[in-house]
């Protein structure tokens, strides 16, 4: 199952209201009101990976992450695995100003992240590093207006990026502040911060979605052939796969682009979907594997006689991904966020309608007995209930013939 990731955001918005960009703030529970930190690296860290984990995409929707970075994130390497375009790291107050943090800056900068000076006073230990930053942030509720813009005065020689208002809780201050030539604002006038939460999926699983989605667009089998030998565990498999699938034509394989042209890029798709739900190898999940694969195969053997070669596939998936939520501890809809897919799969799924609901419901009735369900639905494709007994019997099968596959090692 995946684990509980939390995070709080808070927007920050320009002079006409107009969302800019969210604070990302650390959180350990979906119900923390505020940050209880007693390690600054770990919660930057967390704040890092859970970014990650919840999908910049999805969790910032095209606007920026300002995120609080102590001196030893900021040295560390987990800076550089948010991509630079989506983020804005913001130095603390309480990070020394030395030789060496100018230097980490110049180098950070040179691969495109931007920087934002977080509760700034107009000490002269900061000049150096103000050419450097993007962002200025200055702590409105707990100084005087008055000392704003005698630091925003102090500074402009020396900074040519914008300033944000922090905390700022009135009409009567955002007026002050926009009146003082402060582009952006953030504070509770606008928003209180928001909490989230998302059970994430596995490291393991990611790397599957993360191919699947390039198989998918794939125009060139060299597009995948390097992701794939990068990951040794799905290397393995695919060449144990591929040597099975190929035991009948006498021939052995031996690299990956071998393999890749072996089964061709269909047949790979559907093997890591397989892989993506039989993931888990715990003992309630194998037979919930078994149940996703043996629902796949009836959906796909009953559209043989009705649907074209493509859409046998899209059956098959449907049936695999119905499970999904209970295999891999997120939703279908989260699920098709990572990894879209075709529209009558997403209708079957998500709303219960479309071309494939009908296959999706009759292997769901078969598998509880539901004889009267089995009924209806069969006959909303033309079918009969023999026919899809018959299905689900040859789908038993061949869940079971390929079960030793499967769920032999996880990816």
């Amino acid at each position: 199952m995946g684990q509980e990731t939390f995070l709080a955001r808070q927007p920050i918005v320009d002079a006409e209201h107009r969302l800019f960009a969210y604070e990302l703030l650390f959180r350990q529970s979906l119900a923390s009101v505020s940050a209880q930190i007693t390690n600054q690296l770990q919660a930057g860290v967390e704040i890092i990976s859970n970014t990650l984990c919840l999908g910049p995409e999805w969790l910032l929707q095209g606007r920026l992450a300002f995120i609080n970075l102590d001196e030893a994130t900021l040295m560390s390497d987990f800076v550089c695995l948010l991509p630079p375009h989506h983020v804005v790291y913001e130095i603390l107050e309480t990070v020394p100003v030395t030789p060496v943090l100018i230097a980490r800056i110049r180098e950070l900068r040179q691969l495109g992240y931007r920087f934002a000076l977080d509760d700034f006073v107009a000490l002269d230990e900061y000049r150096p590093l103000l050419p450097m930053i993007d962002f200025v942030k200055l702590d409105v509720l707990e100084q005087h207006p008055e000392k704003t813009v005698e630091i925003i005065d102090h500074i402009r020689l020396d900074f040519t990026g914008q300033f944000i208002a922090e905390k700022v809780e009135t009409r009567e201050m955002f007026e002050l502040c926009r009146n003082a030539g402060i582009q952006y604002f953030q504070g509770y006038y606008f928003a209180h911060p928001e909490n989230l939460a998302s059970r994430t999926i596995q490291p393991g699983q990611l790397a599957v979605l993360e191919l699947m989605n390039k198989v998918r667009t794939c125009q060139d089998l060299s597009e995948i052939e390097d992701p794939l030998r990068r990951n040794a565990a799905l290397t393995l498999r695919l060449l144990r796969y591929a040597n099975s699938a190929a035991a009948g034509l006498q021939q052995h394989v031996h690299t990956v682009r071998q393999a890749l042209t072996l089964i061709g890029l269909k047949t790979l798709y559907r093997w890591l979907a397989l892989l993506l739900i039989t993931a888990n190898p715990t003992p309630t999940n194998a037979l919930a594997a078994r149940t996703a694969v043996t629902r796949g195969r009836i959906c796909e053997l009953l559209g043989q006689p009705r649907l074209s070669r493509d859409a046998q596939d899209e059956l098959f998936i449907t049936g695999l991904f119905s499970l999904a939520e209970p295999l891999m501890g997120i939703t279908r809809a989260r699920l098709l966020e990572y990894l879209p897919m075709p529209d009558p799969i997403v209708q079957a799924l998500v709303h219960q309608s479309g071309p494939y609901a009908p296959f999706l419901k009759l292997a769901e009735a078969s598998e509880r007995s539901d004889f009267e369900q089995i009924a209806r639905y069969a006959d909303d494709i033309a079918s009969s209930p023999e026919e899809v007994n018959v299905a689900q019997l040859q789908s038993l099968a061949w869940t079971e013939e390929l079960a030793g596959e499967v769920t032999s090692t996880a990816p």
